[in-house]
């Protein structure tokens, strides 16, 4: 996948992210993930746009090992919604399920530049 189409999917990803969190139930509970979601779903695509301007393979290595820290913080708290019955899971399934591919596509992308290193 090239680069440009991955910003785009992050970028979508992120404001999909942050439409579901403004669906949170208002509590305690609701704000506290809203805040988590946002903050780390957003970091997924501003991060991997610093990485795609990178000045060095160890610079990119840790932009991207960000991203895929990130991306998968996302992953945990669709899941925590959907474990906490916070929202159906109609509506969560997509975005856990995208989530999931990010986080094992910036995984291989950090794998390969280690390797390349």
């Amino acid at each position: 996948m090239k680069s440009d189409e991955l910003k785009k999917r992050t970028k979508e990803f992120a404001h999909r992210c942050v439409k579901l969190a403004n669906a949170l139930p208002h509590s305690t509970l609701g704000g506290h993930i809203q805040k988590q979601l946002i903050r780390c779903s957003t970091s997924v695509a501003a991060n991997y746009r610093a990485a795609c301007r990178a000045l060095s393979k160890a610079s990119f290595v840790s932009k991207i090992s960000i991203v895929t820290e990130e991306a998968d913080e996302s992953y945990f708290w669709l899941e925590f919604i959907i474990d906490e019955d916070m929202l159906t899971n109609t509506q969560v399934e997509s975005l856990v399920q995208e989530a999931n591919e990010l986080t094992a596509i910036f995984t291989s992308s950090r794998k390969t530049a280690r390797r390349n290193n």
